[in-house]
């Protein structure tokens, strides 16, 4: 049974990954699995709804019941009922693209956004299941929360993000991550540049409660635009973001529960 659920879950992710669809054969070499495994898995998953063949013989894709199961949640908890006003108003403020991301025992998700650019280029990656730790302003104000051992640790399970796959100012070692860590927490938000994606920067603020970081509010863009200079301007406005937040969290269930 544990085997299933992890072959479940993990073809799950995969499609997620892949929303053109894949077929049975990729997904079985991906994941290291049996042809004929996968094939049944497919079925069990496609019989729950959690997955459709786009035609006879051909690639499954995700439907979207993970897609309202996660909505439905995040409607349930009033974590955007609460925070999204805010998010609206820094955006407006910054002109940038505001995302708040909430911690899940050992890792941090973004589950709102506000878009503030309103022409030219508007920097909007994808809502990740995960955030990665090593190279995200998010993750950055997120480790400056805890013991410099702990933050390692949750970096070590995760891995470091490679500057081939993310900036090319990305981190690869403890020490290099630490000096960010480290000014992170003297400042009290986080400042990267070409950190997480190339020709990008960003900030962020930790969201604490009394036992914690509940979350961390960001704001990215192109560096352009969101210079150094720029991202010291608007730190006073994302401190308060996150103050705010801090302080409507109770009506929250999801937020109540990390407080």
């Amino acid at each position: 049974m544990s085997m299933l659920l992890e072959r479940s879950f993990k073809t799950l992710e995969q499609l997620a990954a892949h929303p053109e669809g894949q077929t049975v054969s990729m997904i079985a070499a991906t994941l290291d699995m049996p042809l004929s495994a996968t094939h049944r898995l497919l079925a069990e998953l496609c019989r729950c709804g959690y997955v459709r063949q786009v035609r006879e013989q051909g690639e499954y894709v995700l439907t979207i019941k993970l897609v309202s199961l996660g909505l439905g949640y995040l409607s349930a908890s009033g974590v955007v009922d609460v925070a999204q006003p805010l998010l609206d108003s820094l955006a407006e403020e910054s002109g940038e693209l505001v995302r708040l991301a909430v911690v899940d025992g050992d890792d941090l998700a973004f589950v709102a956004k506000a878009q503030g650019a309103r022409r030219g280029l508007r920097y909007d990656p994808d809502m990740g299941l995960s955030v990665p730790l090593s190279c995200s302003s998010a993750g950055h104000a997120w480790l400056s929360t805890m013991s410099d051992e702990e933050g390692m640790r949750l970096v070590a399970r995760q891995g470091f993000g490679l500057p081939k796959d993310f900036g090319p100012k990305a981190p690869t070692t403890v020490k290099a991550l630490l000096a960010y860590v480290h000014a992170t927490r003297k400042r009290g938000f986080s400042m990267i540049s070409e950190v997480f994606a190339p020709q990008m920067t960003a900030m962020a603020a930790p969201v604490m409660s009394r036992r914690g970081a509940i979350g961390v509010v960001t704001i990215a863009g192109p560096l352009v635009r969101l210079t150094e200079a720029r991202m010291e301007e608007l730190s006073e406005a994302l401190l308060d973001a996150a103050e705010r937040i801090r302080a409507a969290s109770g009506a929250s269930a999801m937020f109540k529960k990390r407080a």
